[in-house]
């Protein structure tokens, strides 16, 4: 019999899988223990072993796609068996919630013919749709900034019955962050328009109607799209009119050394402006000349004619009109989201948006952990790093503070009597925590290889999962990075994160006398739903008082 192949829930957080490489193909014998593909998941490449004997009769994932938990990714039965059949049956299941889609579907166009006017029909002549077909193009209030909600025409560069190209600038709109053109993207006759000048257009409400001369247009015009209030009816617009007016009185841009003024619309000046171009070296292709967007794209400072400074202006003047031009370029690549980042950004939101994170923060002499880190590694069998020291100072610090050493389960709270230390690692994905067990127990070489081994796995992608699950504390270390401090999100459910900063030197007091000192800066992060102020602070003096005396690690 055909047996179904799913995608497994291969860690506590996984929710999805991308299939990396397949190693079996359609056809292939596998048999019980046999790889047949690697997943990756949010934070490991692992392997998906057959627990089947038999042949691959069907593959329904491709390598780079991902797929939830317990989707059908392939099956596995006897050579020519007719899997169809037992594929039919379990996709069969999700049928029933397949058959109230078309009832939702239907519901979409009824919401779209009542908001769109487009598809509304039309009161006494054509409606918007029929007219399209006709020429007719409806221009509508743009949207031109994220915060947008309607619009205010400062000026028409047209009036009905002129003749419009595609690319000419029907109007000046007023938004809430600036003053940009309009373009009708249309050719052919201006045919209404909407909103007069000094008058407010609700996003995407009609403007201006552009098409064929003597086309009858009544039939959009009935569907009773009004345009927004005038300007003059709310005394909030008023000033902004006014405000509009003067600014178009001072909108020409005088040329340089002469009486003449230039015409250019408002993007064109913001445009010209960001690239050093000066606007009285630029021709304008718009009705009298007037310079628009397409014109300073395509200004190329070589072919500008050269214009001598007059004589007569001082000297500052001629200084001042000289601009360094520099043209950019914007460019900007994407990728998609890895699954590990996914989760990195879905766990950590969750816990801080969830989580009450207070901070401690403190001082540690690491004088003395610097000599007897020297003298350890003169004996011992693995280097010791100043990491492993601080793992194993928190351990022996988190048995004589349980409090610490727990987390939040809602009408609960679970003291852990264990010390399971995770230990975050940067990869090139993001963040894997392995976790060292019992390190309260364990020697410092002890620790130093196990850590090393988490991080070569790490980087290979080989954690399993019972290498990252079960931590009741977290240590967080950027000091090999030269970062004095920071905070960090806790890893959930712990209830409390270690940050532990670079050692500095730097001037310190001792008997009264400034000498040269070792400081390293720790941070402790905590779920203020399970561990208090005091109980934190208290947690950090035994911490400090184990670290300047890394002797007391070894009793």
């Amino acid at each position: 019999m055909a047996e179904i192949v799913r995608m497994p829930k291969m860690s506590d957080t996984m929710t999805e899988g991308v299939m990396a490489k397949w190693h079996k193909k359609v056809g292939d014998k596998v048999k019980s223990g046999d790889v047949m593909a690697e997943v990756e998941t949010d934070k490991a490449t692992m392997d998906l072993e057959s627990y089947w004997d038999g042949t691959i009769l069907y593959i329904g994932v491709e390598e780079g796609k991902a797929v939830p938990v317990d989707a059908i990714i392939a099956v596995v039965g006897k050579e020519g068996e007719d899997y169809k059949a037992a594929l039919a049956a379990e996709e069969g299941a999700a049928a029933p919630a397949a058959e109230s889609k078309p009832a939702e579907a239907a519901a979409v166009p009824a919401e779209e013919k009542i908001e769109a006017p487009a598809a509304a029909e039309a009161k006494g002549g054509l409606s918007e749709a029929e007219l399209a077909a006709k020429g007719v193009t409806v221009i509508r209030m743009p949207l031109l900034s994220d915060t947008m909600t309607e619009g205010v025409i400062a000026e028409w560069h047209k009036k009905v019955g002129d003749q419009v190209k595609d690319d000419d600038i029907l109007a000046d709109v007023e938004t809430d962050k600036a003053t940009m053109e309009v373009m009708g993207y249309a050719t052919g006759t201006l045919l209404h328009i909407g909103v007069e000048k000094g008058q407010a257009a609700k996003v995407n409400g009609i403007i201006a109607i552009v098409g064929p001369e003597g086309t009858d247009i009544s039939g959009i015009l009935n569907q009773g799209d009004a345009p927004a209030k005038p300007a003059a009816d709310a005394k909030s617009d008023a000033p902004v009119a006014e405000k509009t007016a003067e600014v178009k009185e001072e909108a020409p841009v005088a040329a340089a050394g002469t009486g003449d003024r230039v015409k250019a619309s408002p993007l064109a000046k913001r445009i010209a402006k960001d690239k050093g171009i000066d606007l009285a070296q630029v021709a304008g292709s718009a009705d009298g000349g007037r310079i628009i967007k397409k014109d300073i794209e395509n200004f190329k400072p070589a072919e500008a004619p050269a214009k001598a400074a007059s004589s007569s202006a001082p000297a500052a003047e001629q200084a001042a009109a000289v601009i360094p031009q520099y043209i950019g370029e914007e460019k900007y690549t994407e990728k998609p989201v890895s699954q590990m980042r996914k989760v990195i950004a879905k766990r950590l939101a969750e816990s801080l948006f969830t989580a009450p994170h207070f901070y401690l923060n403190i001082s540690i002499d690491m004088d003395n952990a610097i000599t007897a880190r020297t003298a350890i590694n003169a004996v011992a069998p693995v280097k010791i790093s100043f990491n492993d020291i601080v793992i194993k100072a928190v351990a022996v610090a988190l048995k004589q503070h349980p409090a610490v050493n727990s987390s939040w389960g809602g009408d609960k709270i679970r003291f852990n009597e264990h010390t399971n230390i995770g230990v975050a690692m940067a990869v090139e994905d993001g963040l894997l925590v392995p976790v060292v067990r019992f390190a309260d127990g364990k020697s410092l070489s002890h620790i130093s290889a196990e850590v090393k081994a988490y991080g070569q796995k790490a980087k290979a992608k080989k954690l399993q999962p019972s290498d990252w699950e079960g931590s009741t504390f977290t240590v967080s270390n950027l000091g090999m990075f030269g970062i004095d401090e920071f905070t960090s999100i806790i890893n959930s459910p712990d209830g409390a994160i270690l940050s532990v900063g670079a050692i500095q030197q730097v001037p310190v007091v001792k008997n009264g006398a400034v000498v040269p000192g070792n400081v390293m800066k720790l941070s402790l992060g905590c779920d203020h739903r399970v561990v208090d102020g005091a109980t934190g602070a208290a947690f950090l003096q035994t911490l400090k008082g184990l670290l300047e005396e890394p002797i007391r690690l070894l009793v």
